[in-house]
């Protein structure tokens, strides 16, 4: 009779732990948290884009004002510079070419940019190539 019970009640447990989260919400009961069950490759993944905290602000290094701002792999004179350089880049990645730090955001001439500001992950070549840029709003 124990034995019995002891079924019984398992297999309402189960019952209850295999119940959807719309069900659950139906009951009252607040949603159970996601069950990662192993890690995929994108979880483990690096980040293709650079971090920025907002607010003019760049993690990378200074925010920059870039010409031209293009896709790896799309924009011909961009690739065939990177192939002069000698630079292998994923294609897809974002690239800026003669870029400039800008150094006063919000302040005097050093905020001013006619092309693009960016925060690039690489920025290795005196602003001849920045490599992983973002497009950045200076003015949010």
């Amino acid at each position: 009779m124990k034995f019995a019970a002891v079924v019984v009640l398992a297999a309402a447990a189960a019952a209850v732990s295999a119940e959807t989260n719309a069900q659950r919400m139906a009951r009252g009961l607040p949603p159970k948290a996601p069950i990662r069950r192993h890690s995929t490759p994108t979880d483990t993944a690096k980040g293709t884009h650079p971090s920025s905290t907002g607010g003019g602000q760049c993690n990378t290094g200074p925010i920059q004002c870039c010409n031209t701002v293009a896709t790896c792999g799309s924009h011909p004179s961009t690739d065939e510079l990177l192939s002069l350089l000698g630079l292998s880049v994923p294609a897809g990645t974002q690239v800026g070419t003669n870029c400039s730090p800008i150094s006063a955001v919000g302040t005097g001439s050093g905020a001013q940019c006619s092309g693009q500001t960016v925060c690039c992950e690489q920025n290795n070549w005196n602003g001849l190539v920045n490599i992983g840029c973002m497009p950045m709003n200076l003015n949010a």
